[in-house]
């Protein structure tokens, strides 16, 4: 019986990569002298500060054309709200969701369900989807369905056996 696996995985080099080249070019460019904009990467988690609220605007644009660059999808940035900080500065977090949570599932699977397809069942498996077929061609169909669906994350596919 083919099966298929439905992941939201993120590539933790080539977000480091764009982290790095995005703070190099904010030390670079004019327009971000003496703002004190930073970038610090954490455990799945980016920081950002700068002086201002437009200044932190830029430096969020810096690092999504770095990340687009990397090929790594925007969809797995979940920004949190601008505080204030210290020093009259502001900071924003940046979250990268990995992995396909309990809600995200139930929603993957009442898609699938929802297509209609015969002979093929979705099950969860801790972060991941299991989708399981009795023809090759239906998974094909049900693949081609939801990469043309927006589910607010970035999905791949894995595992395709026959």
């Amino acid at each position: 019986m083919p099966t298929f696996d439905v992941v939201s995985e993120v590539d933790e080099q080539e977000v480091r990569n764009a982290v790095d080249q995005a703070a190099r070019e904010v030390a670079q460019r004019f327009d971000f002298k003496n703002t004190n904009s930073t970038f610090e990467l954490g455990e799945g988690v980016i920081n950002m500060a700068s002086l201002s609220e437009d200044r932190l605007t830029a430096l969020r644009q810096v690092l999504e054309e770095k990340l687009v660059k990397r090929k790594v999808s925007l969809k797995v940035l979940d920004y949190g709200t601008v505080e204030s900080a210290s020093g009259a500065t502001v900071r924003q977090t940046a979250t990268l969701q990995a992995g396909i949570n309990q809600e995200k599932a139930k929603e993957l699977n009442k898609f699938i369900k929802a297509l209609g397809v015969k002979g093929v069942q979705s099950s969860t498996q801790g972060d991941q989807l299991r989708v399981s077929g009795k023809k090759r061609d239906h998974l094909q169909e049900i693949i081609a369905a939801l990469k043309a669906e927006d589910f607010g994350l970035p999905i791949q596919f894995n595992n395709f056996r026959d």
